[in-house]
């Protein structure tokens, strides 16, 4: 019997031919009425107006010049301004291993995924291939009766669908969604580079500031330990009071017990920017390699409107395809108001071993729908609840923008006066240089009292200090003018996202499919209506 149920457990072609002419029909029914869908509810997408950026007018305190005017400047490289090779270097090494940007950069692989799931309802939502077989065996024993074993093999399978058809344009809806959060995802990762690179730069030129307040403290003292050293000199011998001498060495080791707080500021920049380049505290040997001082500032123009680049900042961008994402959210809220109809079949075959019983083939195909029509109140506050969210998406849409206009505002008018007050400080240093020089002298010629040698290396170290910090902040205004810019991105190839020993991991735990290799398309110079 086992022999017979093997032969039988294969169907006769002509046993399944029709039904499956009639489910073949039902899907190309199906798909028809799918791509008639009646409407797509919910708004439109419509980029948001912001009224003040059109009447906008300025020249950033002289930072904006005729796009005719030549100038040697690459805004996606903004920091080549500073003609440093090891800048170059580190941020380059910050945007292949920093942590932050890869999370930035996994994430738009996330989106991508998401948008592959919100795809795919756009085809039957149920899809379910289904079988069975069935064994049974009976024995008899005992009893006045003839005893006898008696088996059974059945089996059966079956495949169902079930297709929502989109009349209302949820699903269509759902997509649109996900699509804005796949480009939002994008302009986040633009933006993370353009924080990161200015970032880099911020914690470089901090660390050679306090180098250089470090080179400056142990010149201050020098010059302070030559005063110690007359007033010894001049203590010992009787010309002098002991008052003077305490007085020098007070201030000699006031400005050796600033050294180490020096210090403690330059190992904690060192570290900031080792973990931003994604390795461990310690030493970095291409800080080594510093110049001394810190290097000269080129002009900070840009020949463009101030108004059309702040629009392309990422994260406008990105502000602008969370409203998008939102305002269809609208729609997929609203298709809940409306009955939900269906296209549901199932092809089924089924029989046994037992002898003389027919195959039996099986076809069921209808339609479907549900009407939540008792619940309306929750239904329409969550479309209001949608809606909220979209004003409030809106909003934020609003207020990112002004506040890049505040930000690149505040950063062009402080390269303005941090280069003014430059300009002042170096007379001043310069002065009191030469005051101090004359005060010494003055001193040892017994024409003038220590105090004035005093105060004149007070004022030495004082102003120069004040410039070097003066310098510090011309460097961050700068940078800062270029961040509130939003340059400094790039458009990244998809496999270069994340590290390859990354992807390898993921593809070992997953099947990414092309997810991982495929590229990514163009991100829209503006958002669709």
């Amino acid at each position: 019997m086992a022999a017979k149920s093997k032969k039988r457990l294969k169907a006769d072609p002509a046993t399944l031919r029709q039904p499956l002419k009639q489910f073949r029909l039902l899907v190309i029914i199906a798909m028809a009425i799918s791509l008639s869908a009646c409407t797509t509810l919910g708004p439109d997408y419509e980029e948001p107006e912001v009224s003040w950026l059109e009447t906008w007018e300025t020249d950033l305190y002289g930072r904006v010049v005729s796009p005719e005017e030549p100038i040697d400047l690459e805004l996606h490289h903004w920091w080549k301004i500073f003609n440093d090779p090891i800048l170059d270097e580190l941020i380059e090494t910050a945007n292949r291993e920093n942590p932050s940007l890869q999370i930035a950069g996994l994430k738009i692989l996330e989106s991508r995924a998401v948008l592959g799931i919100a795809t795919g309802t756009k085809y039957p939502q149920v899809q379910q291939v289904g079988g069975s077989a069935t064994y049974l065996n009976s024995q008899q024993h005992g009893g006045t009766l003839d005893a006898g074993d008696q088996s059974l093999t059945a089996y059966q399978s079956e495949f169902t669908i079930g297709w929502e058809i989109d009349f209302w344009g949820r699903f269509q809806r759902s997509i649109e969604s996900a699509d804005a959060a796949f480009f939002g995802s994008i302009s986040n990762y633009h933006d993370a580079q353009v924080l990161l690179n200015a970032q880099v730069a911020n914690l470089y030129f901090n660390y050679r500031t306090v180098k250089e307040q470090i080179v400056i403290a142990r010149y201050n003292a020098k010059l302070q330990h030559n005063s110690l050293e007359i007033t010894r000199q001049l203590y010992e011998s009787g010309q002098d009071s002991e008052l003077d001498l305490q007085q020098a060495l007070t201030q000699y080791l006031a400005t050796i017990a600033s050294i180490p707080v020096l210090e403690i500021s330059l190992i904690n920049a060192r570290n900031a920017l080792s973990a931003i380049l994604g390795y461990q505290p310690g030493e970095l040997a291409i800080l080594e390699e510093i110049p001394a001082g810190l290097p000269e500032l080129q002009s900070t123009v840009i020949p463009v409107v101030p108004a059309r680049i702040l629009m392309r900042r990422p994260d406008i961008r990105n502000a602008a395809w969370l409203v998008a994402a939102q305002s269809a959210q609208i729609g997929v809220a609203e298709a809940d108001l409306y009955p939900s109809i269906s296209l549901v079949g199932n092809l089924g075959w089924s029989g046994n071993d037992q002898r003389g019983s027919a195959e039996t083939g099986s076809l069921a195909a209808g339609s479907a729908f549900s009407w939540n029509i008792f619940n309306y109140g929750r239904i329409r506050n969550n479309v209001r609840v949608q809606d909220a969210r979209l004003q409030q998406a809106i909003e934020s849409y609003q207020n990112v923008v002004l506040q890049a206009a505040q930000e690149l505002d505040t950063a062009a008018v402080s390269i303005v006066k941090t280069d003014e007050q430059n300009d002042i400080l170096v007379q001043s240093v310069e002065a009191a240089e030469r005051s101090l020089e004359l005060a010494t002298k003055r001193y040892q010629e017994g024409y003038a009292g220590f105090q004035r040698v005093l105060d004149a290396q007070q004022s030495v170290a004082r102003q120069s200090n004040s410039e070097l910090i003066n310098q510090g902040n011309q460097f961050s205004a700068v940078i800062s003018f270029y961040k509130a810019l939003g340059v400094g991105w790039r458009e990244t190839p998809i496999t270069d996202l994340i590290p390859s020993r990354t992807q390898e991991t993921m593809k070992s735990r997953s099947d990414w499919g092309d997810l991982l290799s495929a590229p990514l398309p163009a991100s829209p110079t503006f958002l669709a209506k």
